[in-house]
């Protein structure tokens, strides 16, 4: 288990509780909060990684490093026995279209997906006064059904839970990504000193696609989004053979 918000985070705490009563946890997190650093991994210094005891009897390391640090830390060197699945989250705050590409939450199960393993992020939509139990019980859920072999063994999934109390959820969609949720803009400022510059993201007005993960959320679903298919699938609009002859033709001439 890891996430982005951080070794002490309460989502991660959340989540160790519901999943060490159906399987043996260790969590290998980032020392610090990590959001939006998204796939990003550790090249030109050494990692330090600390064993600490948050709650006992839960194997636990933090890393001086990204989630996806701590996620190939964890597999390829800290953990003894072979793992079956990584679990990343609970965020606070949604990981919805565009934004699950720079999601440190996201990014940390992919680590997980490449080697080989199931993978699953999970996030709630709510950033004042989230509601952790329900997504750690339905990580549970989605682990037992990876367990039982009713979910396939190389499954990675987006799952996002809206803001609003359980007994409100209408139920669970199958969801693709949505497209342009943000715009990156920047704004100028300066310190008294010298001037900076501070990116911003920016909330589009765009009504969601039906089918996708932000229009599940929007209308009260639960969103489950495999993202295994999105991630290594053709694109829709493909190059021909001929054009990529042409194209190879051209480089050479």
């Amino acid at each position: 288990m890891t996430n982005d918000d951080g070794i002490l985070a309460p989502g991660l705490w959340a989540l160790v509780a519901a999943l060490k009563e159906i399987a043996e946890v260790v969590v290998v997190a980032p020392d610090r909060e990590q959001s939006a650093v998204g796939t990003a991994i550790t090249l030109r210094q050494p990692l330090r990684v600390q064993r600490v005891c948050p709650l006992p009897g839960v194997e636990t390391y933090s890393v001086e490093g990204t989630p996806g640090d701590s996620v190939i830390l964890a597999l390829s060197k800290l953990l003894g026995s072979p793992v079956d699945v990584v679990v990343s989250g609970v965020n606070r705050g949604p990981n919805l279209g565009d934004d699950a590409l720079i999601s440190g939450t996201v990014a940390a199960a992919l680590q997980g997906y490449l080697r080989g393993l199931p993978a699953i992020a999970i996030s709630s939509a709510s950033l004042e006064d989230v509601q952790l139990g329900p997504a750690a019980r339905l990580a549970a859920l989605l682990i037992r059904r990876i367990q039982s072999g009713e979910l396939p063994g190389d499954v990675f999934l987006n799952v996002n839970l809206p803001d609003r109390p359980l007994a409100g959820i209408k139920g669970i969609k199958l969801s693709r990504l949505a497209h342009k949720t943000h715009i990156d803009t920047v704004r100028e400022g300066h310190d008294g000193r010298r001037e900076y510059y501070w990116l911003v993201r920016q909330k589009l007005s765009t009504t969601a696609n039906r089918g996708t993960d932000i229009w599940a959320i929007e209308q009260g679903y639960i969103s489950l989004s495999p993202l295994h298919s999105f991630l290594f699938q053709m694109p829709p609009l493909q190059l021909s053979r001929d054009i990529c002859a042409h194209l190879l033709r051209e480089l050479k001439a």
